[in-house]
């Protein structure tokens, strides 16, 4: 396409987008206002999420969190609680992180300027480009997956969009189209497009507003475009889980941990668990033994705490961007906390660990309920695990796989 030709494209691009904007844009409750706080955080949600999961978490974290003072004063966990069932929960740590940047170093006024914006935590070339243009009605380009996708068809583009070099030249594209005064208007107008008409896999080109100047259709590509090479399958791991049912004053409860302070869900709770070892991998589901061996040696290898599993309670899978989990849970026995925790399990425990594991293949556990070996087991958790019920599910933040399986549990048995 030449050069005139092109320039001719994208002011038509431009024209006909807005105006179909202005007269189909969805009232969206971040979109009634230019609070760059209140898009930020919207900004955040939407990245990996669909708008109708968005908004009622983005109402209740705005009632909780109204102001970027609030975001910054807040404890850790209520946030990560408000963040609960969104996933990717590093965007809500670097969220928090960001505003309290603003408030330290800005008086709690999101800043204007591209390099200050630029410069909190989290916030890369789209989320400044969404704020600074739709807040601010600055000329920046805010390139995410669907104005790629947009670009690539319109254009008639062959880059491939996982490069980042596909990325930096649709940015430069973008930012020369963008509309002197309506810059906010206009990134959200190529958004809302490719969220509702110019989508992923079933275009709607008959209801597009620049169907007469669009580069792929014409060349009858627009199902073929982007071009994007895939990325690799996440890998899978078979995750061993123990159900550790409490007695005594914490019956009705269950044992949960806090995870490690940094790494995957840093600082959430969930159900005690391990990656299974190959040889208990290759167990069939409910075959038990050897799987009720490696969950038993492993927990009290790993955390100094001793179970003794019973059965298969049920089976969940999770998908990370690069990881698949399959949990396979099972209700357990409580036994006791070793004294000075993992450290003290090293050597100290296979003989004790082999015959609970071997009780409850046999289903003697689950008949007789003796403590391990007669030994008299004290209950109380050490620093980072807690018995909990069905209240403390309302203050703890949990990943979305064992938010199921407890929630599961619960409903089950009351």
């Amino acid at each position: 396409m030449s050069r005139e030709k092109t320039e001719a494209a994208a002011a038509f691009f431009a024209a006909e987008l807005l105006n179909w904007y202005d007269a189909n844009k969805r009232d969206l409750p971040w979109r009634r206002d230019r609070d760059p706080y209140r898009i930020w955080v919207s900004e955040v949600m939407l990245q990996q999420t669909r708008v109708d999961t968005v908004i009622p978490y983005y109402e209740r974290f705005m009632e909780r969190f109204p102001t970027v003072r609030h975001l910054a004063e807040a404890p850790e966990e209520e946030v990560l609680k408000c963040w609960e069932g969104l996933g990717y929960y590093s965007r809500a740590r670097n969220l928090q992180a960001g505003a309290r940047q603003v408030v330290e170093l800005y008086g709690g006024v999101v800043p204007d300027d591209k390099a200050a914006i630029s410069s909190l935590k989290g916030i890369g070339p789209y989320t400044a480009g969404a704020i600074l243009s739709i807040a601010y009605n600055k000329p920046e380009p805010a390139v995410d997956g669907n104005v790629m996708r947009v670009m690539s068809r319109y254009f008639l583009l062959e880059d491939d969009i996982s490069k980042p070099s596909a990325r930096t030249k649709i940015e430069r594209l973008a930012a020369s189209i963008i509309p002197e005064g309506r810059a906010g208007d206009f990134n959200q107008a190529v958004m809302e497009l490719g969220a509702l008409v110019c989508t992923p896999k079933s275009p709607g080109c008959l209801l597009c507003p620049v169907l007469a100047q669009c580069a792929g259709r014409a060349a009858g590509r627009e199902r073929e475009l982007p071009v994007k090479s895939k990325p690799k399958p996440p890998r899978p791991e078979l995750r061993l889980a123990a159900l550790v049912e409490g007695r005594g004053e914490h019956a009705g409860k269950v044992l949960v941990r806090r995870r490690p302070d940094s790494g995957l869900l840093a600082r959430m709770w969930e159900l005690p668990h391990m990656l299974a070892p190959d040889e208990a991998a290759a167990v069939e589901a409910g075959a038990g033994h050897g799987r009720f061996d490696a969950l038993s040696r492993g927990l009290a290898e790993e955390a100094g705490l001793l179970v003794r599993p019973e059965r298969l309670w049920t089976e969940e899978e999770h998908v990370f961007s690069h990881i698949r989990w399959k949990v396979d849970v099972y209700l357990a026995e409580f036994g006791f906390f070793l004294e000075g925790g993992r450290e003290a399990a090293a050597g100290a425990v296979s003989e004790t660990v082999s015959e609970a594991a071997s009780e409850a293949a046999s289903g003697v556990a689950a008949e007789t309920g003796a403590p391990y070996g007669g030994r008299s087991c004290g209950e109380e958790p050490p620093d980072g695990w807690l018995w909990i019920g069905p209240g403390d599910m309302a203050s703890l933040a949990f990943p979305n796989v064992f938010l199921r399986i407890l929630n599961d549990y619960f409903a089950r048995r009351t």
